[in-house]
């Protein structure tokens, strides 16, 4: 048998054998449980494995992961042109069509390589679904620079679009990418893709300015309250308290009920409580320490309305502007 007639399970258990079981058994790891249940199997069935095969197999996987560190580097084409040059045409295009196939090339490579100024002058004009669509496939900090930059009035209908996005199809997808980028339409997976949500909004709005953000949230909080709501709860939560300075966490809690502090702690990992300790009075800290171990088993609501309680705190501060929060992009935003 030659290594074309193998099964993808087949060739990966031969590619772990070929590894040996420390580089396999950290391959595991990043695996889920029943492709680690299938390998095992498959493994186990495999008696012998002939050095051709084995080279055959280890062969191919190189190529692969070459042509994904090309396409990383500069995208589809440029790593067609490389794998033209190493491995001839026919079995540049078998690989790539094999990487697009098998690891869903994500779409709108080029535009996340594209000067967010550019790419603005381009797609401002665009229906605020397209920019929306767009968006969500940019990091949040490129992301945040169009946002940023986008007449108030699209701002918050972006902003709207981009929280409540599912599921886009891929003819949408692909007409939109004909559109920026011609060359890449035909190399686009054809599975639905997943893009935007509260997630995607909630790391732009991170990155976005305060006023900026503030005009989002304003109106959203008229059009889609539910939604507004949905995403302040993630915007700022308690374990981000580790964003503030010391000064600032100390103003922080002198508004902050003592016992409201206790029970937020209680399942905070410990670097948010070392953090909160530490500025807090030593007769005061162990005061709090006291009555987190006295205090018995919390249902987990009330832990998370003490928390929402301290991040109200914290954003109430930060709206009057006698605190700041760290920004993305390293820099602080003063309010």
């Amino acid at each position: 048998m030659s290594s074309e007639e193998l099964t993808g399970i087949q060739k990966a258990a031969v590619l772990l054998i070929a590894l040996g079981p420390e580089k396999s058994a950290d391959i595991f790891k990043h695996l889920k449980e029943d492709e680690i249940e299938e390998l095992t199997l498959e493994i186990a069935n495999t008696r012998s494995v002939s050095p051709q095969i084995k080279e055959a197999v280890l062969n191919e996987f190189y190529q692969v992961c070459l042509a994904q560190q090309y396409i990383a580097e500069g995208g589809i084409t440029y790593a067609k042109e490389l794998l033209d040059k190493a491995l001839g045409g026919e079995r540049a295009q078998e690989v790539i069509s094999k990487l697009t196939a098998s690891l869903q090339v994500r779409p709108f490579e080029f535009v996340r390589k594209t000067d967010p100024s550019q790419l603005l002058n381009f797609i401002q004009d665009e229906h605020p679904q397209t920019i929306a669509m767009i968006l969500s496939y940019l990091t949040p900090a490129q992301a945040a620079m169009i946002m940023s930059a986008l007449s108030s009035e699209v701002q918050a209908d972006v902003a709207k679009r981009i929280a409540t996005m599912d599921r886009t199809s891929p003819d949408v997808v692909k007409e939109v990418e004909r559109v920026l980028e011609r060359k890449l339409s035909s190399l686009i997976n054809q599975d639905y893709t997943i893009v935007g949500g509260v997630d995607a909004i909630v790391n732009i709005l991170n990155t976005v300015d305060r006023s900026t953000e503030k005009h989002i949230m304003e109106s959203l909080e008229i059009e889609e309250p539910e939604l507004a709501d949905e995403i302040r709860k993630k915007m700022f939560v308690f374990e981000d308290i580790m964003l503030l300075d010391d000064r600032a966490i100390q103003r922080v809690l002198r508004d902050v009920d003592n016992n409201d502090l206790a029970v937020a702690l209680k399942s905070a990992n410990e670097d948010v409580q070392s953090t909160i300790f530490k500025n807090l009075s030593k007769r005061l800290a162990s005061m709090i320490k006291e009555d987190m171990e006295f205090m018995g088993p919390i249902r987990m609501k009330d832990v998370e309305e003490a928390q929402q309680k301290i991040v109200g705190v914290i954003r109430k501060l930060e709206d009057s502007g006698e605190i700041v929060i760290s920004r993305g992009g390293g820099d602080d935003i003063v309010v």
